[in-house]
């Protein structure tokens, strides 16, 4: 299968932070949920992704291309909403719409100004007078106004209140079916992940902790329920991680077929993604 996005030992050092050999790939006409806690490289990834960031190590292509040199080839279409992402507030839709025009060569403003009847938009509306919900609608009419192959999204949704949320989501699965287009999505709301995400890609502290699909990770792996008495039988090469509660231990396994056959365990919870980030970053090996 063809990757849109490969990136291979990405490294990156500050002071208090670092992140480390980061590898992971899209395929084309896939959408990747990018997860992890606040401050565990999800934003360093993506702006050096976008070469926002210009000191790094390792190697990042987009669509066969090295992002660095060749940027003014890729960057004609890739659709980007960042989470400190901003317009100048004296600007109104209609004023980007003219500045995009010069910008992108396959910029369409019919699209455009549908997206902003669409989202509720006023074309003549100053940004400084729009709610930060609305300020987000705009970035992404803004980003999918170019038909770009790449969406690189930071938060998305943030903002937006659960009904214009799942408009968004909504949107975004159409743009991926009608303009063959792949999205890396970065969110913390992880329940939208788990409908539209063809993949997870968990970082922590700067690491990638695991890369796989969405459907491996909500069918196989598993959180084990069960008493001191019953855990301590449980051998360490059968688990990924524990947490030991008031009354029992929470045990994630990557496979619950293979476990409940071997330790005869008759119940083992399907897990979210947001048990999964809870237990890969409190639970202990």
């Amino acid at each position: 299968m063809e990757n849109v996005l490969e990136i291979k030992n990405l490294c990156k050092k500050y002071d208090h932070f670092e992140l480390k050999n980061v590898s992971f790939h899209l395929p084309k006409g896939m959408i990747m949920g990018f997860i992890g806690e606040n401050g565990a490289g999800k934003t360093t990834t993506i702006k050096a992704i976008l070469d926002i960031i210009k000191s790094y190590q390792g190697e990042i292509k987009i669509f066969g291309l090295d992002n660095r040199k060749d940027e003014k080839k890729i960057k004609a279409d890739i659709g980007v909403v960042l989470d400190d992402m901003f317009f100048p507030e004296i600007l109104t839709p209609h004023d980007i719409n003219n500045t995009m025009k010069g910008i992108y060569e396959n910029w369409d403003s019919k699209l455009f100004y549908d997206y902003l009847k669409e989202f509720s938009l006023l074309p003549n509306q100053p940004i400084k007078t729009l709610s930060k919900g609305m300020r987000k609608k705009l970035e992404i009419a803004t980003a999918l106004s170019h038909h770009p192959k790449l969406l690189i999204l930071d938060e998305p949704t943030s903002g937006l209140d659960p009904v214009a949320r799942d408009e968004v989501i909504q949107l975004f699965q159409s743009v991926l079916e009608k303009d063959d287009c792949s999205i890396l999505l970065s969110s913390h709301i992880t329940t939208d992940l788990e409908h539209i995400a063809d993949y997870i890609t968990f970082i922590n502290h700067g690491e990638i902790v695991l890369s796989k699909t969405t459907d491996e990770l909500l069918e196989q792996y598993g959180i084990v329920k069960c008493t001191t008495e019953e855990f301590m039988k449980i051998q360490k090469q059968d688990y990924i991680k524990y947490r030991k509660k008031k009354y029992e231990y929470e045990v994630l396994v990557s496979n619950k077929k293979d476990f409940k056959a071997k330790y005869q365990i008759a119940v083992i919870d399907k897990i979210t993604l947001d048990d999964l980030m809870v237990l890969m970053i409190k639970g202990e090996e």
